[in-house]
């Protein structure tokens, strides 16, 4: 079926400005809300080669790596100042049994990866491999229980084995080389519990939960964040649910988004779209995650009005058809200017809600879906998306700035879908200020014809333009691969100016993402 875009006639959209122009106003003594660093969160599952090839490749490896991990990953990740991985899945969490990748490594057993194409696992990945990972690069560590197949006391014993100083779970840590417990924050109990995880009700699923977070323990001064496992998409009756039935037991409720043509045949071709494909992504991605934000934000002040529970987009991102010649269900996909669009788009739009919004994990880190990094043998690729993430990093722990955008829109319906139309800006935009009074500005034209100048009302914010970025391509077909490693990347911005009325104005162009400072 064909995807339809019709674009809406300008007397509509844009009574007061010319074509191709947008009006962005920032409101700055409406900021208040933190973005919270965990926004820019991260994902890596046992799925195809996200954890072996991707982040870990062994001690005794020919590639350059530091205790196991690839050198030129963990440099990458560092980078991008990674604040929190959800670790092992993911579907995988809930087949995974933790004791099966702790110990001597020549005494782990194999396991088969039956979510993900069959892949033979040998554990070498597992607790220590992962916790220390997140100790070198600086990030809190998010860990799935395994609700699904797993029991409470497997639950609990793991937590025990991560974070107590003592007992007899600590006794079997100190004797696998590592004495001092790791500080852990965030528990996840259970993963998709509606599908993959269990195929359970949502009351039965709550009554789950409260038996399994009794008995995960704070040991030693190590507060746990424990988490639901939450609602796919639309399915607003299971948040409902289980803001009803579990309550402030939970600290936070998990949420997955997300943007493909279908879920049943092809999902859409990473690298082979056209205009009309391309805008129902940028639509869905946008104010499809917007609505879909709203509705279950809505459900959540109905119980919860002092916002205590906070909601956790901790899947999200594109998911397109496998690459022709990988291996069938390892999700290797490419990531083209497009997948970058869709990021700045879905950042911009997870500024705006973060008084509930506290944590987003893209899917996934390596390898796997919308990622940062592909890798190939000793090669390793950053992705557009990649270079999103780095542009963004000054929002983390920023306040947002809300704002209003004013601009032409278009009109994208997906038919396989049997989705509702959606009217989008061509624009996006977020803006934050930071504590040393720093304020940045987050744009993205989505227009594949016209360029847009952008005037910012900056509402009182003096200062002069700084550190502007563009990332930008002759296609938004374009990508980088191992061949050409730098197709897509980050060039200085010079088409920023601040004029005689103190407006910012910014000449974007098609296809494109600005960031830059007023300082």
């Amino acid at each position: 079926m064909r995807h339809n875009i019709i674009l809406l006639a300008l007397s509509l959209s844009l009574p007061i400005f010319a074509q191709h122009e947008a009006s962005v106003t920032l409101r700055p003594a409406d900021a208040k809300e933190k973005i919270n660093k965990e926004i820019y969160g991260q994902f890596a599952e046992h799925l195809g080669s996200c954890i072996y090839g991707g982040l870990w490749v062994g001690p005794q490896s020919p590639i350059p790596n530091t205790q196991g991990y690839r050198n030129d990953v963990l440099q990458a990740l560092r980078d991008i100042h990674v604040p929190v991985m959800r670790w092992p899945g993911g579907c995988f969490a809930d087949e995974y049994h933790w004791m099966d990748g702790i110990g001597p490594l020549e005494q782990r057993p194999r396991m088969v990866n039956n979510n993900w194409g069959g892949t033979v696992e040998d554990n070498s990945f597992g607790t220590h491999e992962f916790l220390n990972l997140c100790e070198l690069i600086g990030c809190e560590p998010y860990v799935s229980m395994n609700v699904g197949s797993g029991s409470v006391e497997e639950a609990a014993k793991w937590v025990e084995y991560m974070t107590a100083k003592d007992g007899p779970m600590a006794k079997l840590r100190k004797q696998n080389g590592r004495q001092e417990p790791w500080h852990v924050k965030y528990i996840g109990v259970g993963n998709e519990s509606w599908g993959c995880g269990g195929n359970m009700r949502p009351e039965y699923y709550s009554d789950l939960y409260r038996r399994y977070q009794t008995y995960c323990r704070e040991y030693d001064g190590n507060h746990l964040y424990k988490v639901a496992s939450g609602a796919s998409d639309y399915d607003y009756t299971w948040t409902e649910t289980l803001m009803r039935q579990v309550g402030t037991q939970m600290k936070g409720l998990s949420l997955h988004y997300y943007t493909c043509y279908t879920w049943s045949g092809s999902k859409g071709k990473a690298t082979q779209f056209d205009a009309d494909q391309y805008y129902w992504t940028i639509a869905k991605c946008g104010v499809g995650v917007e609505e879909v934000l709203q509705k279950h934000i809505a459900i959540m002040d109905q119980y919860d009005a002092r916002r205590n529970i906070d909601l956790l987009l901790d899947e999200w991102g594109t998911w397109w058809d496998e690459e022709p010649g990988s291996i069938r269900g390892h999700l290797y996909q490419q990531n083209t200017m497009r997948d970058a669009i869709v990021a700045a788009f879905s950042l911009n739009t997870f500024h705006q809600y973060t008084q509930r919004l506290k944590m987003c994990n893209i899917a996934q880190v390596a390898n796997v879906l919308q990622s940062m990094v592909l890798t190939r043998g000793d090669q390793m690729v950053l992705t557009p998306t990649y270079y999103v993430f780095k542009m963004y990093v000054p929002n983390m722990e920023a306040i947002n700035i809300p704002l209003s955008v004013q601009c032409e829109t278009f009109e994208a319906e997906n038919e396989q879908r049997n989705s509702s139309r959606r009217v989008s800006n061509y624009i996006s935009a977020s803006a934050s200020r930071m504590a040393d009074g720093t304020v940045n500005i987050n744009l993205a034209n989505a227009d594949l014809r016209n360029t847009r100048r952008v005037t910012i009302n900056l509402s009182g914010i003096t200062g002069k333009v700084q550190n502007a970025q563009i990332l930008t391509s002759a296609d938004i077909k374009d990508y980088n691969d191992f061949a050409r490693a730098e197709a897509v990347r980050p060039a200085s911005f010079k088409n920023a100016t601040i004029n005689r009325q103190g407006q910012l104005v910014v000449e974007m162009p098609t296809k494109s993402i600005v960031c830059l400072q007023i300082k």
